[in-house]
């Protein structure tokens, strides 16, 4: 069995543990489209070739590899990334998604592209854009007069109407629009005439110097209510009856290529009459263009959209300023032209992608001065300042943009993530040294890039659910995959808003948007909107692994990510694994997520996997078959230490979900052979929680681990022992 053998825990966790931080540069593959936790490359490379290659892990890692013959299958490819890996060694593919922009996004990543073409006609889409709105992204510069300079960024406020005398005013929550961290000074808004005032001491900022009134960071509007400054009256919001909330631009960021040699910081202005008419000019031109390509879906109630709706957005189309509907709408047109299919699409994706910069829910981040996108947390947080993005984006020569969330921002990393598949690397750190080591002879496609020599290799992408597979026993070599999370982020509902543009520009051609909506009452997710419960995540996860067993080979693994901070939240995974009639072999620790993503930083969430190793037939570790507190403890300890050697500080939230899987190994190696899978999802997830309980408890053991992380206790405790693989006194299975 390789990977109990073979897979290297501190050689993966230090790569996983890099990737995650900047994970584009490390795989930018994912750079097509933005997919939500995605897990590293390099654990599913590590996975991969642990399984399947004859030479030693770290050996063949920064090798060329060649596993033509061997079938992998995904039945959760969501953006991919275990696909993409086995493509890249030359496996034939498999993958299954329930949602249509995770089938498309998978496509678009795998498929060959004709770079070339590809370049021509995303320059030609941009230059008939700039020669038609590019006047709309210009201002006049403060420094030299410059009417030509680039803006950067737009940023408005919110506005609200005084129910009791009828006037509109801002709900500003802050008026700190710059820290002096990347400027070098704070820049606070005026509450009374709305300057940009440069000051040095934020606690003490002194007067405004236009119109001498006190400047403040402190904004009026606070938990979701704010004085009128006209009457006194208190207002609420949102107010959905108010319709989508109406905005007003205070500020603009510019870039000055004249100024900017010799200028220090960042350029920031108070928006003057010509800002304020050429606004007025996009309103007028996005009136005489009309909207073929704008769609006018509406937006459905859920668990996230409920926000939308709570703020008066009923279309998705009012998540748009006018600027941006008839930027967006132009690029439509010009991508609809494009005769080739491959490099149409390419565009299409491209588009869906720069949706998320190019609305009015994205916000301005004032340390980093740069725009949010609105998937950086995953859901659909209304901020009260939006920050609006030059669509085109400001060339600065060298493959780099100034600013994001334009045109040049996305065509420039979809380039390099198609040129990766040409030429796929790995990062190998040694000491303070990083080397990038070219992988020659691997390559990601359907078909072989570039001008070499044809390779075809075998792709199958559909997009239903895996329960409806159709694959013949025993034709799968592997199934790897990084399945939902019970009560998971809804990626459906977050998708819809990219989904109904790609819909409109791909409608017709493609057999898997026949629906209005990403949404599938099938779908994996705990969802209280569509009451989807924990039963009927048990059944889904049941019927999939039952599909992948079927078809895998009889000692082929299933091998799959998964962390939770509940216990009873992995209850379906082992009862999924018990109906599928495997055992699970082993539960390998690894880094999955980044511990500063905006959802996970400060909440005690972990950022380790657990990677559940699950066959057919074969054989375990004895050591590994712990039943008292003490044998759980070593093997947590161990898990622990091999992290560290890795690079990582695990945390209690990690210790947590490393005894969370240790639990449910053990729960499926006693129960799988009296396990009735004819019994309700209910009377079987009750069976699995009462035998979990009459094992020794969570609490229980992380309290010992935490007392094992003194290394007294950890050599006490480990004397002796073996290490935590299969070895001479295997269990067979």
């Amino acid at each position: 069995m390789p990977i109990e053998k073979r897979f290297d825990i501190p050689f993966i966790s230090a790569l996983a543990l890099r990737e995650k931080q900047i994970q584009q540069n490390y795989r930018p593959i994912i750079a097509v489209h933005k997919w939500f936790a995605r897990r590293p490359g390099t654990l599913f490379r590590g996975l991969i070739l642990s399984e399947f290659s004859d030479r030693p892990l770290r050996e063949a890692f920064y090798s060329a590899n060649d596993l033509k013959g061997i079938t992998v299958a995904d039945p959760f490819m969501g953006g991919g990334t275990p696909l993409i890996e086995a493509n890249r060694v030359g496996c034939d593919v498999v993958g299954y998604d329930i949602n249509p922009m995770a089938h498309w996004i998978v496509s678009r990543e795998i498929e060959h592209l004709n770079l070339d073409d590809y370049r021509k006609a995303a320059a030609q889409v941009t230059k008939d854009l700039e020669g038609t709105i590019g006047s709309l992204y210009r201002t006049n510069c403060l420094e030299c007069g410059d009417p030509d300079a680039h803006v950067k960024y737009f940023l408005s406020v919110k506005q609200r109407s005084c129910g009791h005398c009828g006037k509109a005013f801002d709900l500003f929550p802050g008026y700190l629009l710059a820290e002096d961290r990347r400027h070098t000074e704070n820049i606070l808004i005026c509450p009374s005439c709305g300057d940009l005032n440069g000051v040095k001491d934020r606690k003490h900022p002194g007067s405004c110097r236009s119109c001498g009134v006190q400047l403040q960071t402190e904004g009026p509007a606070k938990r979701n209510r704010c004085a009128c400054p006209h009457c006194g009256e208190i207002a609420p919001y949102p107010d959905p009856n108010y319709g989508p909330p109406r905005h007003r631009m205070f500020a603009i960021e510019y870039h000055c290529r004249t100024c900017k040699p010799n200028h220090q910081g960042r350029f920031f202005k108070k928006p003057d009459s010509d800002d304020l008419a050429i606004y007025g000019r996009a309103v007028t031109l996005l009136s005489d263009t009309g909207t073929r390509y704008v769609p006018d879906d509406e937006i459905l109630p859920g668990d996230e959209t409920g926000r939308l709706l709570r703020w008066g957005y009923r279309r998705y189309r009012e998540m748009f300023n006018e600027r941006q509907l008839l930027g967006l709408e132009l690029s439509c047109r010009a991508i609809a032209s494009v005769e080739d299919e491959r490099v149409r699409n390419a565009l299409i994706t491209n588009i869906s992608d720069l949706l998320r910069y190019q609305n009015t829910l994205c916000r301005y981040d004032t340390m980093a001065l740069k725009s949010l996108d609105i998937f950086s947390v995953h859901g659909f947080p209304v901020g009260l300042v939006q920050c609006e993005s030059n669509l085109l984006g400001i060339a600065n020569g060298g493959g780099t943009s100034v600013g994001s969330g334009g045109w040049n921002n996305i065509v420039e990393k979809y380039i390099k993530a198609k040129t990766y598949c040409d030429h796929p690397f790995e990062t190998r750190h040694e000491g303070g040294r990083k080397t990038i080591v070219p992988i020659k002879g691997e390559w990601i496609g359907d078909r072989l890039n570039g001008k070499g020599p044809v390779g075809l290799r075998k792709v199958r992408l559909l997009c239903q659910s895996a329960t409806e597979a159709d694959l013949r026993d025993g034709s799968l070599d592997a199934v790897f995959t990084d399945p939902p999370y019970f009560g998971n982020v809804q990626y459906a509902e977050l998708m819809d808003f990219c989904y109904v543009w790609v819909r409109k520009l791909a409608d017709g051609t493609t057999p898997a948007f026949s629906s209005h909506t990403t949404r599938n009452i099938d779908e994996l997710t705990g969802n209280v909107t569509m009451e989807r419960g924990l039963d009927h995540f048990t059944e889904g996860m049941s019927a999939v692994f039952r599909k992948m067993a079927k078809a895998l080979k009889s000692d082929g693994p299933l091998a799959f990510t998964y962390h939770h901070n509940r216990m009873d939240a992995y209850f379906p995974v082992a009862v999924a694994i018990l109906d599928a009639g495997l055992t699970c072999s082993a539960a390998l620790p690894c880094p999955a997520e980044m511990g500063a993503s905006i959802h996970i930083s400060g909440t005690g969430s972990s950022v380790v996997d657990t990677v559940f190793v699950c066959r057919s037939t074969g054989s375990v570790s004895r050591r590994s078959l712990a039943n008292t507190c003490e044998e759980f403890v070593d093997l947590v300890v161990n898990d622990l230490d091999n992290l560290r050697l890795g690079g990582l500080k695990p945390s209690r939230g990690d210790a947590r979900c490393i005894i969370f899987g240790h639990l449910v190994r053990m729960a499926v190696w006693h129960l799988r052979s009296g396990w009735d899978d004819s019994l309700s999802a209910t009377e079987k997830l009750e069976i699995v929680a009462k035998h979990v309980a009459s094992l020794p408890q969570p609490e229980g053991i992380e309290d010992a681990v935490s007392l094992a992380e003194f290394p007294a206790r950890r050599f006490a405790a480990n004397e002796d022992a073996t290490p935590y693989e299969a070895g001479s006194e295997d269990v067979i299975f």
